[in-house]
């Protein structure tokens, strides 16, 4: 059912009361809603939601008590579908399966093998957090860390969603990481996943406002290009010299703006490109050569 102009937790609620098995919000148009500000939970402009229920539950006492409920005299376009039964807490599987970034590099269901001989494998459920490899800006950070030597170095993931890209580092060699992000359920989702890959105890997470203090060896930061901006001096502070920055979440029209935050710290490298639904996002990554101040993270 398309939303229109109505509450999406009121309608959402209601479908619970009803007996819904699951619940879902999509985009019904085009726009993408990628990371939220802190303590906003964006949606789309034309967003649909979905309901899953059992085949024999009351549909039109649904739809009267969504009309009283609402206070509306009609209910917006919807339509009723009969599905086949299924295991649908693992339907998301379909469209999951094991990828490859780089060289070694794999990310994959716990289900789901990966045969490769070399095969470094972060085992991953998506759960509610952003980050299985499946988004460009996720994918070009995978890529960029399976070619590092990573072997005895630190790392700091800012923005760390569902830990994949600490939880890659580790994998891949590094010693320690530290992971930050402004939602607590993607703390939490970092956590589970480190532990599902045996690297929950060189993982260090925090939400942003405590900050990570020090300096690492490398630091990632897949976030967006305002926000990357804004935190230049923070994310420079917190690199080594000699160390190693790679940036995500970029548009390639964003890319010279976003280098010219950093140049005074920075010598960037060629921006790697990556085309997804009719948007080019970008990476810049480059070694810690510019002057040093001292600022907290945050």
């Amino acid at each position: 059912m398309s939303l229109e102009a109505l509450n999406p937790d009121r309608v959402e609620a209601i479908l619970v009361r009803h007996g819904a098995k699951a619940v879902s919000l999509t985009d019904a148009g085009g726009a993408a809603v990628l990371e939220p500000a802190p303590g906003e939970t964006p949606l789309w402009n034309d967003t649909r939601i979905a309901g899953l229920f059992d085949a024999d539950f009351d549909v039109e006492a649904l739809k009267r008590d969504l009309k009283d409920s609402l206070a509306i005299d009609s209910l917006p376009e919807h339509r009723l579908e009969s599905l086949r039964d299924r295991a649908w807490e693992r339907e998301w599987l379909r469209d999951f399966r094991p990828r490859r970034f780089g060289e070694r590099l794999w990310i994959a269901p716990d289900e789901m093998p990966v045969a490769a001989a070399n095969a470094v494998v972060v085992k991953l459920d998506p759960g509610l957090a952003f980050g299985t490899g499946s988004h460009a800006t996720t994918a070009l950070c995978l890529e960029w860390l399976d070619g590092l030597e990573l072997a005895g170095k630190t790392v700091l993931d800012y923005g760390c969603g569902s830990g994949v890209l600490a939880i890659a580092a580790l994998k891949l060699g590094a010693i320690s990481a530290f992971g930050i992000d402004i939602d607590a359920q993607a703390i939490a989702a970092s956590k589970r996943n480190a532990a599902r890959n045996g690297v929950d105890r060189r993982l260090g997470l925090g939400m942003a406002a405590a900050g990570a203090g020090g300096q690492y060896d490398v630091v990632v930061a897949n976030i967006l290009a305002g926000p990357l901006a804004e935190l230049a001096p923070v994310l420079a502070a917190a690199v080594r010299a000699n160390g190693l920055l790679a940036l995500s979440g970029v548009l390639a029209e964003q890319v010279d703006g976003l280098a010219a935050a950093y140049e005074e710290w920075f010598e960037f490298d060629e921006p790697a490109m990556l085309p997804q639904d009719g948007q080019t996002w970008a990476r810049l990554s480059g070694t810690r050569t510019g002057r040093y101040d001292v600022h907290a993270m945050s």
